[in-house]
C-alpha cells in the first residue's frame, strides 16, 4: 500500500451557496484552532455543475452570484489566505445563518467593509477576467477527480466529499470527526458510507437551513432534479430543465 498523504494540510472546496459546505467549514475551523492544520481554501461552483444545457456558464454572465462571491475571494487570496477565510467565513454566514444576501453586490461590498476590507475589490474582482480562471481551474479539479459538489477535500491527490453534516460538533468531538475523516486516507479503494436521511432528518435539515432559504435567489438541483423543501422535507420537484413548463 502506498503511503497515506500528509494529513496536515487540507484543500476544503467550497461554494458560499452551499449550506452543507457552510456547517462543514464551521466544523473544520474548529478543528484547526485545536490542533493547527493549515486550510487551504479553494473554489468549487454549484452553478457550474448544475448548469442546464443551453443556459450561460456562469463566467459567461457579468454577475453570477456564488461564482462572483468566490471572484472576489480570489483576488483577496492573491494576498492573504486568511482574508479570504474570512470572507467566506462572513459572506457564509450572512446567507445561512443571518437570512441576508451576498450574492448581491451591494451587500457584499457592505459585508467587506464590515471586515475591514476594501469594497472596492467587489469591482476590481469583476473586472479582473483572471479570477475566473481561478475559479474554473480549481473547479475543474473537483471534477477531473470524480468529484460532483461541496464540501470536497483533498490531502495531497486524495479525493474526499464531506462531511455532510449540520449541528457541526466543537471541541474533542470535533477532532473526533477529524480522526475519522482523515482515517479514509489510509484506504484508496473505500468509497462510501452513507447514514441514509430519514424523514425526521430532512425537517431538521429543512429548519436548519430556513435562513438560507428564505435569502437565496435560486433553486436546489440535485443531480439534474429541482429539489423543494416543505415542512415534511425534502420533495423532488421535477426536472430541473423542465422548470419552465411547471410555472
Amino acid at each position: 500500500m502506498a503511503p497515506s498523504p500528509d494529513t496536515s494540510t487540507v484543500d476544503f472546496h467550497f461554494d458560499v451557496l452551499c449550506p452543507y459546505a457552510y456547517q462543514t467549514a464551521k466544523w473544520i475551523r474548529n478543528v484547526r484552532a485545536q490542533n493547527g492544520i493549515t486550510i487551504n481554501w479553494k473554489f468549487f461552483s454549484l452553478e457550474e455543475v448544475n448548469r442546464i444545457e443551453g443556459k450561460k456558464h456562469p463566467w459567461e454572465r457579468e454577475w453570477s452570484y456564488g461564482w462572483s462571491m468566490m471572484r472576489i475571494g480570489a483576488l483577496l487570496r492573491r494576498t492573504s489566505m486568511d482574508d479570504l477565510d474570512r470572507w467566506y467565513e462572513r459572506a457564509g454566514r450572512a446567507l445561512h445563518e443571518d437570512g441576508l444576501k451576498p450574492h448581491e453586490p451591494d451587500v457584499a461590498r457592505h459585508l467587506l467593509e464590515e471586515l475591514g476590507l476594501d469594497p472596492a475589490l467587489v469591482d476590481q474582482a469583476i473586472e479582473d477576467q483572471s479570477t475566473h480562471d481561478e475559479v474554473r481551474d480549481e473547479h475543474q479539479r473537483v471534477i477531473d477527480a470524480g468529484g460532483f459538489g461541496v464540501p470536497t477535500l483533498f490531502f495531497g491527490d486524495h479525493c474526499l466529499f464531506g462531511p455532510v453534516l449540520i449541528e457541526p460538533p466543537d471541541g474533542e468531538a470535533a477532532l473526533r470527526m477529524w480522526d475519522a475523516t482523515t482515517a479514509w486516507v489510509e484506504f484508496p479503494h473505500l468509497y462510501e458510507i452513507q447514514k441514509p436521511k430519514l424523514k425526521s432528518d430532512e425537517r431538521q435539515i429543512a429548519e436548519t437551513f430556513k435562513p438560507y432559504l428564505e435569502a437565496r435567489d435560486w433553486i436546489s438541483i440535485n443531480r439534474g432534479t429541482e429539489v423543494g423543501f416543505t415542512k415534511d422535507g425534502f420533495e423532488a420537484v421535477g426536472p430541473a430543465a423542465e422548470r419552465g413548463n411547471r410555472t
